[in-house]
């Protein structure tokens, strides 16, 4: 099997104005999934909290990068600048409703405000798109509890997993 391509995107407009010199939260992804996946981060970006920025990032990731995994960080609270859910579901062609609400439900055993979270997680063409919190804790809970069926997730949106059955 190929090493997953994935694309990590913070939205951050503290960041994304250079407020913020290290940007922890996108670094954690990264160590998370290559750690825990066979997979590779090959594009990572960092935008404000404007939909269309969000948009088109991940409109290029899916169409023109065909990367398998796509994973935000940030912009999924209650704020009127969280607009993170809104953007993915805007480029979204399908629901993947269990991984949120796998990340919510595990999450909340040990930080309760996980149930204030709005992440979604969809796919666009072959490209599994989640959203996850906005702090390195939140990511580390939310990936930790994502990768017993990240590759099989993976595999299916990519029309794949008939080809590498044993």
């Amino acid at each position: 099997m190929a090493t997953f391509k994935v694309g990590v995107l913070t939205i951050s407009d503290s960041a994304a104005r250079g407020d913020r010199p290290v940007d922890a939260s996108g670094q954690a992804v990264r160590e998370l999934i290559e750690a825990g996946l066979d997979a590779k981060v090959e594009q990572y970006a960092i935008v404000a909290d404007e939909r269309d920025q969000i948009e088109a990032k991940l409109t290029e990731w899916a169409d023109t990068l065909h990367l398998n995994l796509v994973l935000t960080t940030g912009g999924t609270g209650l704020t009127p600048r969280d607009v993170t859910p809104e953007a993915t579901l805007a480029v979204a062609e399908r629901v993947v409703p269990g991984l949120a609400e796998m990340m919510r439900s595990q999450t909340a055993v040990n930080t309760p405000l996980a149930w204030l979270s709005r992440s979604v997680a969809v796919t666009r063409g072959k490209t599994l798109i989640i959203n996850l919190p906005g702090s390195p804790k939140g990511v580390s809970e939310c990936i930790n509890v994502l990768l017993p069926v990240l590759t099989h997730a993976i595999m299916l949106t990519m029309d794949e997993w008939g080809q590498h059955k044993g």
